[in-house]
């Protein structure tokens, strides 16, 4: 299924206003409030996503002002490993089990749920291009390649290109799932 105009990770700008109903019931102020224990640790991870990105381009920024290409080296490639396979996991987790088993609980919103599997595929895709962008740079360092530095600079570019979609993704997802929780349980 394709996305509809506006609904494509790439380009959208919030959540489609069709998925917002739980979102209105039960909005972000009131997730101050004491939440489900599922909801805080979706939000927990998914704080944890975000948390990581920084980190990864914190330390991009440092060699971009420093130039010390060791340092990014023995610093950032672990850091791209562990986002990769936590992001991998928590998507193949969200759309192997939790999604199929809010589309029972609340069906409508099932539409929403298509949405957010075609973004873990979009971003997938953005994941996999990172690894490939993160091998290159370390087989480039640890064979005294020449073009190092152009190997990092392309994967910091491929760090800050899948920032923007990856947030967007993040919070569209909150804006369905929480409220989905709190409102519905994950129990029916």
């Amino acid at each position: 299924m394709s996305d509809a105009p506006g609904d494509a990770l790439a380009s959208r700008t919030g959540l489609p206003v069709g998925f917002r109903y739980l979102l209105d019931a039960f909005p972000r102020d009131r997730w101050t409030t004491t939440l489900d224990e599922t909801a805080a640790f979706w939000l927990q991870m998914h704080a944890g996503f975000r948390g990581h990105q920084a980190h990864m381009e914190g330390l991009v920024g440092q060699w971009r002002a420093d130039g010390d290409l060791t340092t990014l080296h023995r610093q950032l490639i672990p850091a791209v490993q562990s986002f990769l396979q936590h992001l991998d996991g928590h998507h193949r987790i969200e759309s192997g089990q939790y999604f199929p088993m809010m589309r029972t609980i609340e069906p409508k919103i099932g539409p929403g749920l298509d949405l957010l599997d075609r973004d873990h595929d979009a971003i997938h895709e953005t994941l996999d291009a990172l690894f490939r962008g993160g091998l290159a740079f370390h087989q480039a360092v640890v064979g005294n390649a020449p073009d190092a530095a152009d190997k990092a600079a392309r994967l910091s570019d491929l760090i800050a290109h899948g920032a923007r979609p990856l947030a967007r993704h993040l919070e569209d997802e909150e804006d369905i799932i929480i409220p989905l929780i709190q409102l519905r349980g994950l129990h029916g």
